[in-house]
């Protein structure tokens, strides 16, 4: 029993004095900054919410596609 408790003992200190001489782990990435966010836009047809380099400019706003640009524009005609 007493060499099962040293040998124990000996693990413990061994465990302990490796786990120190681990190097912490590296800083999560930082952005790059190359990204640019762009504000995000409802289409005036359905309300779905996109960034504004993605919306189709069209009368009456802006889409979220060619469909509901096409539908907006025929549900209101030009007078």
């Amino acid at each position: 029993m007493k060499y099962l408790l040293i040998i124990a003992i000996v693990l413990l200190i061994l465990w302990v004095a490796r786990s120190s001489r681990r190097p912490p782990p590296p800083p999560p990435a930082r952005p790059d900054g190359k990204t640019v966010q762009q504000p995000m836009i409802a289409c005036a047809h359905c309300g779905l919410h996109l960034p504004s380099g993605e919306a189709l400019p069209g009368r009456g706003g802006v889409f979220c596609g060619e469909a509901h640009r096409a539908a907006f524009e025929k549900a209101h005609p030009l007078e």
